[in-house]
């Protein structure tokens, strides 16, 4: 166990599974009370279980946080259990369809808007009175599809543009009440979302996608993770309205060239976590 976060209490929305299970068990390990956030049939109480039988601490809310009742009680449960709260990691999210914008379907980008951006807003209100008694931060799950946009998955690249710029507005208003807000955005992430087998992604995509990292390769949760660690810390004291790109290299690629990429880029670190949700992510429409 660490202790970057000795003390500190996080909302991780989105904890139960992918990005957001890693940034649990990493909050975890750095000394925080996690509050492991997710809807009804994810695998929110087995990750809490896995922190707990690691000698962390932390507790599960389930609820669509988009509802403005749920994010009020997921901060109320953050304050009942641990009385105070420290940062909110908006991580969730959905990447429901790859289609042409012409054959794009209402239905998905009404998922995108309620699950990309109406919970990013409602957690972010819920939270604020709380983060501002502690002088806390926020940090949200950018994308660099909302840096580049998303060819074939044109919304959601705008979902996260979206986010990228409410932080930067939420960064100056709230700098007043000494609350930090930053955006991690991640690239291509070894989760269920970029597998032609388990998402939306084609094989094709999914080949031209990784090829057009630096790197040559997805990245890792736990990757993405150590970069929340760190903004969400007090090292990262000077830090507010930026936006951390996680992303292999994919928003300055030309080409191809990952597929040029020396062995020792292209091989996934060994990570610490024993991450069993990676491939639980939410990769269709569900009620």
């Amino acid at each position: 166990m660490g202790n970057r976060l000795e003390r500190k209490v996080a909302i991780v929305t989105g904890g139960g599974s992918g990005i957001g299970e890693a940034i649990c068990k990493k909050f975890a390990q750095e000394g925080a009370r996690v509050v492991v956030v997710g809807l009804s049939d994810d695998p929110v109480d087995e990750v809490v279980k896995e922190i707990e039988q690691q000698g962390g601490i932390a507790v599960g809310y389930k609820g669509d946080i988009s509802i403005e009742a749920n994010a009020k009680a997921c901060v109320e449960l953050a304050i009942r259990m641990y009385d105070r709260l420290n940062i909110l990691i908006n991580n969730a999210g959905v990447f429901p369809e790859t289609n042409y914008l012409q054959d794009f379907s209402e239905e998905a980008f009404d998922y995108l808007i309620r699950n990309n951006i109406k919970s990013t807003f409602m957690m972010t209100k819920a939270a604020l009175p709380e983060l501002q008694k502690t002088k806390g931060n926020i940090v949200t799950a950018g994308s660099e599809a909302g840096h580049m946009g998303e060819p074939q998955a044109v919304p959601y690249g705008g979902t996260k543009g979206f986010n990228h710029a409410f932080t930067k507005g939420l960064a100056s208003e709230q700098a007043h009440f000494g609350v930090r807000c930053n955006i991690v955005a991640p690239g291509l992430i070894d989760t269920a979302w970029t597998h032609a087998s388990t998402g939306p992604m084609s094989s094709e995509m999914e080949k031209s996608t990784t090829s057009g990292t630096l790197m040559g390769r997805r990245g890792t949760p736990e990757e993405v993770a150590n970069v929340y660690l760190f903004v969400a810390s007090d090292e990262a004291s000077y830090v507010t309205g930026a936006i951390y790109y996680v992303d292999g290299g994919t928003t300055i690629a030309k080409g191809p060239l990952g597929e040029k990429a020396a062995d020792n880029l292209k091989t996934e670190p060994q990570g610490e976590l024993e991450l069993q949700h990676a491939m639980d992510g939410h990769t269709s429409i569900r009620e």
